[in-house]
């Protein structure tokens, strides 16, 4: 060990700080490793879940790639399409600037609900857990977001969520309902109808998903393969965010959230 360390000073010769920090970590590392009857301390309940929901929170995003790429261009499109006809309306002899003006106020507006959404899409990257929403925006969100890509995939939605004037923790909401909704589809083959209803209690809101088959075509998806999301993901991911998951005998699917005192933020 002496040898060692004297090494590690002539290697450094000219950064005595860096070889003292060196030399005690060396002193530490071999110190450890010739220590025995110490056992490796396991990780507390908590990090488990936190690890757990942090792994299911990459795979649900993963699967709602396709969905927020959509959500993200659909404000960018209609921008080209006008561009084209100002472009047209400008080479004329005398432009209609009047028009030309109406279609520069519509790209402007295109542009700045563009720059929201991406905006808005950063919050499920990154979500602000003081953040709130009333519950009839918060699912009408979560619903718009994967309609289209479950239309795709063969499967129907209805929402049967009455209005509800009080608020939820929007990170809650869109995680946890947004899984179980995929979850769902993952257990039953296409065509199926989902059916989201709602009950307020007075310290909790409770979602309840049925799904049963259906008629209609099998459905097709363009969406990239990943894993699918199974009831241990829903059920991580619901423990992180303090939201109850329950599941009978019928398929009936429950999320339980509590209520929030904090101000809307959607």
């Amino acid at each position: 060990m002496n040898s060692a360390l004297a090494r590690l000073k002539v290697n450094h010769r000219g950064h005595p700080c860096w070889a003292k920090l060196t030399t005690c970590g060396a002193v530490n590392i071999l110190g450890a490793m010739t220590t025995t009857g110490h056992s490796v301390q396991e990780p507390s309940p908590r990090a488990l879940i936190d690890t757990q929901a942090e792994a299911a929170r990459y795979a649900l995003l993963r699967r709602l790639a396709p969905s927020m790429r959509h959500h993200l261009v659909v404000n960018l499109q209609p921008i080209g399409m006008i561009y084209e006809v100002m472009e047209r309306r400008l080479r004329a002899a005398e432009p209609d600037l009047a028009n030309v003006h109406e279609s520069a106020s519509k790209i402007n507006g295109f542009a700045r609900a563009a720059l929201n959404a991406c905006l808005d899409m950063v919050t499920w990257l990154a979500p602000d857990d003081s953040a709130t929403t009333r519950v009839e925006e918060g699912v009408r969100e979560c619903l718009s977001l994967l309609t289209t890509s479950l239309s795709f995939r063969g499967y129907a939605l209805r929402n049967e969520t009455g209005p509800q004037e009080r608020l939820v923790r929007r990170s809650a909401m869109r995680n946890v309902l947004t899984a179980t909704l995929i979850h769902a589809t993952d257990q039953m083959t296409p065509p199926a109808e989902l059916v989201l209803g709602s009950e307020a209690t007075p310290d909790e809101l409770v979602l309840s998903l049925r799904v049963g088959a259906s008629k209609g075509e099998q459905g097709f998806s363009n969406e990239p393969a990943y894993r699918l999301l199974m009831w241990s993901d829903v059920q991580a991911l619901a423990a992180a965010e303090s939201v109850s998951v329950t599941r009978d005998g019928a398929g009936v699917l429950r999320i339980a959230i509590p209520w929030s005192a904090a101000r809307s933020q959607s």
